[in-house]
């Protein structure tokens, strides 16, 4: 099958001190050739004349050389670097496609490195994700993964999946041998281990997932506790109504924020009550959404008011039992409680209005993140998405199926499959198995160019 060669300005639009058009295909010596005359040696930069398809000088500029299979995309690849003018560059870009390339679709370049194996299908969306990190963390985070630490983890799982299957697999072919294999107690503990590996890459995923899509934190709350107070100390801003009469916020408000480096979205929710007020009714629908979408809840009350206090106790009661949260009890300077953690697990004492023990609850949403203060897994997170999550998820379930299986002694045969499964699972995180429309959906979010 023929490939075709494609082009695409690779720099930011708008005007810059310089401008990049890249070219990656078989016909790709030829077209640079027709544009910048003799090609310089490869991975040496040569100062050349770009001309278009009339001969005209355009511009002069650097030509760049990689040859196949030791380029970004495994094939013939060249980089013409000319001054940063938009018009240029898309005089540049006309020229490129005249002389026989087109135009590169979304992602194009980083989906040839990776049908090419340059790249597996981890450290493909790791450029992507390196390309839109919005903290210094997160562009750590992304270049771990593009330098392959996420995908080697799970290639050390599903070697261990693999070798796991041979031994089940075995037990098939000697079944009929005084032998039971799957009773030997070495298959547990391998098992055992195999999971310890598992949780912690789960769980630094889940920190990754973070750095690059954010935490949404909801607070809620009974009217008039301080709700809009807190989103406008932790936002810096006066993004809502503060007022003392209760019922002022009608509406969901999200501010967005970055706290040492995490993308946070912090939603005020109208307070939660019973009331006739058909507008505050509709705000409390939203509230309720609200709470259902968010990571992590700040239920805020009253610290002048008992914390046993029956609507307080009642609204904790209708929250996600799934959900994770912090109880904020509010208005410390009010009540002369003393500011930071009680002696109720996951209860701290704030006042929103002062800015009294705010730190430690910023402190507090880190640590629920996985970004607090330094360990052993945040030292080492790695960037990834939501699709990495629901395959670690799908693969963890079924080896817990074939768990079963070994426990109630149902047959190797189902064990044997329901590994297969978790490995392939595995596999759809790096594209050792991955659906074109999968592909097709990942690469389409990618700047052109990359």
């Amino acid at each position: 099958m023929s490939v075709d060669t494609i082009a695409a300005i690779a720099t930011a639009p708008g005007r810059g001190a310089i401008g990049l058009v890249r070219i990656s295909g078989p016909a790709a010596p030829a077209i640079a050739t027709a544009i910048a005359g003799r090609l310089p040696p490869v991975r040496q930069a040569a100062l050349r004349g770009f001309r278009d398809r009339d001969g005209h000088i355009l511009d002069r500029g650097l030509v760049l050389v990689f040859e196949a299979p030791n380029s970004y995309t495994g094939e013939h690849l060249i980089e013409l670097q000319a001054h940063g003018g938009s018009v240029l560059l898309q005089l540049l870009l006309e020229a490129v496609v005249a002389a026989g390339a087109r135009i590169a679709r979304p992602g194009e370049f980083s989906e040839r490195a990776f049908l090419n194996g340059r790249l597996d299908l981890a450290q493909a969306e790791a450029v992507s994700d390196l390309i839109d990190a919005s903290s210094r963390q997160a562009v750590i985070a992304a270049q771990r993964s593009l330098d392959g630490v996420f995908s080697q983890r799970v290639g050390a799982l599903a070697d261990e999946l693999m070798a796991l299957r041979a031994w089940v697999e075995g037990a098939l072919d000697f079944s009929d041998e005084d032998v039971n294999w799957l009773a030997d107690g070495q298959l547990l503990d391998r098992l055992g281990a195999w999971f310890d590996a598992l949780d912690a890459l789960q769980r630094q995923a889940g920190q990754g997932r973070r750095l690059r899509d954010g935490l949404v934190v909801a607070i809620v709350g009974q009217p008039n506790v301080g709700k809009s107070t807190l989103l406008n100390r932790l936002a810096g801003v006066d993004a809502a109504i503060v007022s003392d009469q209760p019922g002022t916020t009608r509406d969901v408000l999200r501010e967005h924020l970055i706290i040492d480096g995490l993308p946070i979205t912090v939603v005020d929710t109208a307070g939660l009550r019973d009331t006739d007020d058909r507008i505050e009714q509709e705000g409390i629908r939203r509230a309720w959404a609200a709470v259902d979408k968010a990571e992590l809840l700040l239920f805020l009350s009253d610290d002048r008011v008992d914390a046993e206090d029956g609507l307080d106790a009642e609204l904790i009661a209708r929250l996600p039992s799934d959900r994770p949260r912090l109880h904020v009890r509010n208005k410390a300077d009010l009540s002369g409680g003393s500011i930071g953690e009680t002696q109720t697990p996951d209860t701290l004492r704030i006042s929103a209005a002062t800015g009294a023990g705010i730190e430690l609850l910023r402190q507090r949403i880190l640590q629920f993140a996985g970004l607090g203060a330094p360990t052993a897994d945040s030292q080492s997170v790695f960037i990834a998405r939501s699709r990495h999550l629901t395959a670690l998820a799908q693969t963890r379930a079924h080896v817990e199926q074939a768990l079963q299986c070994l426990a109630q002694g149902t047959g190797a045969e189902t064990m044997a499959e329901e590994l297969r499964l978790a490995q392939q699972a595995l596999g759809e995180i790096t594209g050792a198995v991955t659906a074109d429309e999968v592909l097709g959906r990942i690469f389409s979010s990618f700047c052109i160019g990359k």
